[in-house]
């Protein structure tokens, strides 16, 4: 029994009055391919397979010549299934009718993407990857090199069209933005594309378009002065080596672009080259093909000469000769293998069953294009040439393409170098391997030239999209305070940990400068200073007293509680230095619990002392013996219990919830200010109220005994010193809330200094005055006699 497969490729197309050489190569393909299995004892043993070559020239043919092979005429066998095209458009058509009837068609060049929409070609498979695969290489490549900014230049065929859509849509995924798109047509004006070619900022331009356009686009710009572009071609025209020439040398010297794998064909290349117009007499397409290689003619003719038939095919440059390898007539080599393996599976029978599909079996008379399509999707072969041949859900094969490079010699000669290859079967991430070392730059670089519409942003900024501009075309904002990006292109700036900031590139986090009040610091050393003054001063007082401890000056109003004064106030001088250095557990307990104890204990021996100016006085008045009930021990007592209360609060605030060291990053963001958590709210407004309820008590008493007799006029040194000791601490409590960081401390130990000096200066100063300078003055005698002046 016969079987025919129908072979849809273009044999005859006339472009510019020739022959197309290339669709010739490829008939001759089928032919070599089917001889090949013919001879094969294990591939369809006992069936010979045939073949029927149709005229492709021009859309009309092509439907008529489907038309024909659907109705079986000029052959004695059955069509089971039809090959070609090498056009997207054209096998469109062709499978418009085929799937109407469940012919199975597959194509070898058919690259559109469209093709594998399923619900539309449902009976097309092709063994060349689908557009979609060769536009996502494409893609990759441009981000490999990192082109994120391209020009475009398409055609009109299906094609083009076809692949500019996939490219438009897929590129956003990949970041990478078209500055221009140019719709190619022959009529078009030169001068608009080349001005827009030169004027553009993208160094890389992709032509995607079919062969004879490409063709017709090069050899219109070559007259104009294209440099400094790096050109992508898409598969269509990538190997076509017809193409260069001299005057191109400055476009196509180093393109890229991705073409079908090299493949080797074992006797195909040999059997090729044997065409001969003399061992073909009845074929007008030989003859043609060779009076257009050689200028002769079949003819007698006065202006050519006669073909001979003895020509030498490789004695001159030709395109149908000039293959140096055989990447797509591999592809027709698959097509027609995958018909005979499909037929093969189908006409296997084991137990009257198929043992594909299960189904029953059937006889070479029962074949039907039906049953070999669906025999066809699952075919699974591999080659004598080692290419594994299979079809996915869509009729696509594995999607494998080698990288190319055009390097062109001086002699304007131009070779197709592999410098890597595409595989989708690659993990993801692998699928492009590229040899860098064997590229060849355009305009003689020696390296890939920069087309981005802004260069990356560095570390310390974040990419920014521009509404007005393509998404390649971003702002570059630099990160606010406290936040840094180290890493190129940072779509956000992150947030330093709490404790870290940013330096001044804003690309690392660094921890933050702790701020407190310093002995070292000029504010820190000033009250340093102070305090030790304040010390040194008390201690000179003390000195003082207590060497005239006998004199009437000091022992008029109970020297005692004045030697306790002295102490306390050297204590809140002191106490002030805690305040001072970095906090630590210990020096927050201590600074306030020691300065509210020696502040209560400075102001129970002035409460003291006024009281005893108020009973002194009244017990110089008759029958009253106040001064009996207030003697020393009860002014001690006195001393203590008030003190004592401080204690209490103090011990109650340090055992329930007491200061502890605290780092503030509130106020200050780029910095952390070392402090002292009071802990206790209620503990140190207690202590502080307290101080400030024996303060206010202390300014009462003693204003009461502002105008007593000149030898009890202590009363107004103590009204005037708890006078600043209010003023100055009802002014701490603003000042002391709004103080920020180190100012905080320093507004308290300023509290501190100014009350203690007001203290030591209204009340003891006047008196060591007198006894230093006046010593007259600090008799008994004067001090009575003052009395009486006064009391008469």
């Amino acid at each position: 029994q016969l079987y025919t497969i129908r072979k849809g490729i273009i044999a005859k197309i006339q472009f510019r009055n020739l022959w197309n050489h290339r669709e010739l190569r490829f008939a001759r393909t089928v032919i070599f391919t089917i001889a090949e299995i013919n001879r094969n004892p294990k591939l369809l043993p006992g069936i010979t397979l045939g073949y029927r070559l149709y005229n492709g020239c021009g859309s009309e043919n092509l439907i008529r010549a489907a038309i024909e092979a659907l109705n079986g005429e000029s052959c004695s066998g059955q069509m089971i299934g039809l090959l070609g095209h090498s056009s997207s458009g054209i096998s469109q058509y062709i499978n418009y009718i085929l799937s109407s009837l469940s012919v199975p068609h597959v194509s070898h060049l058919s690259t559109c993407a469209c093709l594998s929409n399923k619900k539309i070609y449902p009976t097309f498979f092709r063994t060349v990857p689908s557009d979609f695969f060769q536009v996502t290489g494409l893609l990759e490549l441009m981000k490999y090199f990192d082109w994120r900014w391209v020009g475009f230049v398409y055609s009109l065929e299906m094609y083009s069209l076809e692949g500019t859509e996939t490219f438009l849509k897929l590129s956003k995924q990949y970041s990478i933005c078209v500055e221009y798109l140019i719709k190619y047509t022959r009529t078009k004006r030169m001068d608009k594309i080349v001005e827009t070619l030169k004027s553009s900022t993208s160094n890389v331009i992709v032509l995607f378009m079919g062969l004879s356009y490409t063709e017709d686009f090069l050899s219109r710009i070559e007259d104009y002065s294209i440099t400094g572009k790096q050109f992508i071609g898409s598969e269509s025209w990538i190997t076509q080596t017809k193409l260069t020439s001299a005057e191109r040398m400055s476009i196509l010297q180093g393109a890229m672009g991705f073409a079908i794998p090299e493949a080797t064909v074992p006797g195909l290349g040999d059997y090729l080259l044997t065409l001969n117009p003399l061992e073909e007499p009845q074929s007008e397409i030989v003859k043609g093909v060779w009076a257009d290689i050689f200028g002769c003619t079949f003819t007698p003719s006065k202006t050519s000469a006669m073909c001979t038939g003895s020509e030498d095919l490789l004695s001159i440059p030709n395109n149908y000769a000039a293959f140096t390898d055989l990447r797509t007539e591999s592809n027709v080599y698959n097509a027609v293998y995958s018909f005979a393996y499909a037929l093969h599976s189908l006409l296997q029978c084991k137990n009257g069953l198929n043992p594909t599909t299960g189904k029953a079996c059937v006889s070479q008379s029962q074949v039907q294009p039906k049953d070999l399509l669906e025999h066809l999707h699952n075919v699974n072969f591999t080659t004598s040439t080692g290419d594994r041949v299979f079809f996915d859900k869509n009729g696509d094969p594995a999607s494998r393409y080698d990288l190319v490079n055009w390097q062109i010699g001086e002699n304007g000669s131009a070779e197709i170098v592999n410098i890597g290859v595409y595989d989708t079967s690659l993990p993801e991430g692998a699928n492009l391997q590229v040899l860098n070392s064997k590229i060849t730059w355009s305009g003689g670089n020696n390296k890939a030239v920069r087309s981005v519409c802004r260069e990356p942003c560095p570390p310390g900024t974040r990419k920014a999209i521009n509404k007005n501009r393509p998404v390649c075309c971003f702002d570059c904002l630099k990160c606010p305070e406290g936040t840094i990006s180290n890493q190129t292109d940072s779509l956000d700036c992150m947030a330093c940990p709490p404790e870290f900031w940013s330096n001044e590139n804003k690309v690392k986090c660094i921890s933050k400068p702790t701020e407190y009040l310093s002995y070292k610091e000029i504010m820190g050393t000033l009250l340093t200073i102070f305090s030790c003054i304040g010390v040194f001063l008390s201690l000179l007082v003390f000195i003082i007293f207590f060497t005239h401890k006998e004199t009437p000056i000091v022992r008029a109003n109970n020297s005692e509680l004045s030697f306790l004064l002295l102490f306390s106030l050297i204590l809140c001088f002191l106490c002030s230095l805690t305040f001072i250095g970095r906090p630590s557990e210990w020096s927050c307990m201590l600074r306030h619990t020691a300065f509210g104890i020696a502040f209560v204990l400075c102001i129970a021996c002035v409460l003291g002392k006024t009281m005893l100016v108020l009973l002194a006085f009244r017990a110089t008045l008759p029958g009253n013996n106040m001064m009996r009930r207030f003697g020393p021990l009860q002014q001690r007592l006195t001393v203590v219990m008030i003190t004592s209360v401080q204690v209490v609060i103090c011990t109650l605030w340090l055992s329930s919830n007491p200061p502890i060291p605290k780092k503030n990053m509130k106020y200050y963001k780029e910095k952390i200010i070392l402090e002292c958590a009071v802990g206790s709210a209620v503990g140190f407004w207690a202590v502080l109220g307290y101080i400030g309820c024996l303060a206010l008590l202390c300014f009462m008493l003693a204003f009461l005994a502002r105008k007593l007799p000149d030898s009890f006029n202590e009363a107004k040194l103590i009204t005037f010193s708890m006078l600043i000791f209010c003023a100055v601490w009802i002014t701490f409590i603003p000042a002391y809330v709004s103080s920020p960081g180190k100012f905080t401390v320093a507004v308290e130990i300023f509290a501190i200094l100014a009350s203690s000096f007001g203290l030591l200066i209204c009340i003891f100063v006047p008196k060591c005055y007198i006894i230093i300078f006046r010593p007259e003055q600090n008799s008994k005698k004067h001090v009575t006699a003052k009395v009486q002046t006064r009391t008469s």
